[in-house]
């Protein structure tokens, strides 16, 4: 009865499920115990992140697979990642990586809700309008009107305050750099006071 009720919910999860990626039963099922095994410990057997590791739970598969590949080859190169994230990829494959993806991809996320409520206009305006004066687009442009993401740009919505804080830093602080344009130059325009409002409105949005 419990493997019928583990297929019946991962059919649904498959049928709302937006990408391709995330379409195939037998692949999310895989990824459903891969992540059991190896991911639940830090991310919650949800996947829906703590302060410390996001969320997982409805990113886009393609950024999960592009993120895996940076952890294998040591490209993203920040502190927690190089003490977690390269030992825990270092024997993924392709496939394993892929499953992992469409799992994550399936399941409902859920906002954080941790930002500070005071700062969420004025993150909301960052996120919508940018900077003009400093010559930085809208997130919008690229993460989308609510900040789903798209193929592999990232979901940012509902992620954690912390953690969004935390790597919006880092690009300051010369991690990341092999990212491709424009977030480098972006997050290092970013004032400490614009990034905490903008992190913020984030983890608001559902």
């Amino acid at each position: 009865m419990k493997r019928i009720r583990l297929k019946l919910a991962i059919l649904a999860l498959v049928s709302s499920a937006a990408s391709s990626l995330a379409g195939d039963i037998e692949t999310v099922s895989i990824g459903h115990e891969l992540a059991g095994r190896n991911c639940a410990f830090c991310h919650g057997p949800s996947v829906q992140g703590f302060a410390t590791a996001p969320r997982l739970a409805g990113q886009q598969p393609a950024y999960i697979v592009n993120q895996l590949r940076s952890f294998y080859d040591h490209s993203r190169d920040n502190p927690l990642s190089q003490q977690y994230m390269w030992g825990a990829a270092a024997k993924l494959d392709s496939q394993t990586s892929h499953e992992l993806a469409a799992y994550f991809a399936a399941l409902e996320p859920q906002p954080a809700e941790d930002g500070n409520p005071q700062l969420v206009d004025i993150g909301r305006r960052l996120y919508d309008e940018g900077l003009p004066e400093g010559n930085i687009v809208p997130c919008l442009s690229c993460h989308g009107p609510n900040a789903q993401g798209v193929r592999d740009i990232p979901r940012l919505g509902g992620l954690s305050y912390a953690y969004l804080k935390r790597k919006l830093i880092q690009w300051g602080e010369g991690y990341h750099q092999s990212a491709r344009a424009p977030m480098p130059g972006i997050a290092r325009k970013l004032s400490e006071d614009q990034i905490a409002a903008l992190a913020s409105y984030l983890s608001f949005i559902k």
